[in-house]
C-alpha cells in the first residue's frame, strides 16, 4: 500500500490516494452482505447473508483483489458512485466521509485498534452465513446495530 498522509480521513473523499481510501474502510463487511429489495416500496433490507467470498469468521474478503473475477457484480466503491449507494450502513465511514461527519470512536484509525470494530457491535465477524450455505435470503432479515 502507499504512503498515507497523517490524519488523511479528515481530507474530502475526491482528495485521498487510492491507498487512503483503501485504509479508510472499518472493516465491518456489511457491504459485502446480501440485501433484499422490496419491488413495490424499494426498500432495501438488510440480511446476515454473505458473499462467498467474505470469510464469515473476519469479516474479510478472502480474495480482494481478484473479488471481481469471482463475483461479477461486487461493487467497487469509489467517491464517484457515493450518492448512488444508499444502502451503505451510516457507520460506514466511506458514507460518514462522503457526508463530511468524522469516523466513529471505534473506528481503527481513530482509536488505534482494529478489532474496536467487533467489540462496538458493528463487524459482523462471527455473526453471518456464507451464501454457499443459506437458502432463502428472506429467511435471513436482520436489523444491525448502530453506533
Amino acid at each position: 500500500m502507499g504512503e498515507l498522509r497523517e490524519r488523511f480521513w479528515e481530507l474530502p473523499l475526491g482528495d485521498l490516494s487510492r491507498a487512503e481510501w483503501e485504509a479508510l474502510c472499518d472493516g465491518c463487511g456489511r457491504c459485502c452482505l446480501h440485501k433484499i429489495e422490496d419491488a413495490d416500496t424499494g426498500e432495501i433490507e438488510d440480511t446476515n447473508v454473505a458473499c462467498k467470498l467474505l470469510d464469515t469468521k473476519t469479516a474479510r474478503c478472502m480474495d480482494y483483489r481478484n473479488r471481481k473475477a469471482f463475483v461479477p457484480d461486487c461493487l467497487r466503491l469509489t467517491p464517484r458512485i457515493m450518492d448512488k449507494v444508499p444502502w451503505l450502513p451510516s457507520t460506514c465511514a466511506y458514507r460518514l466521509r462522503a457526508a463530511d461527519k468524522p469516523l466513529a470512536e471505534w473506528h481503527y484509525l481513530i482509536c488505534g485498534d482494529r478489532e474496536e470494530v467487533k467489540r462496538a457491535g458493528i463487524s459482523v465477524a462471527g455473526r453471518v452465513i456464507s451464501e454457499t450455505d443459506a437458502g432463502p435470503l428472506e429467511h435471513h432479515i436482520v436489523v444491525w446495530e448502530s453506533a
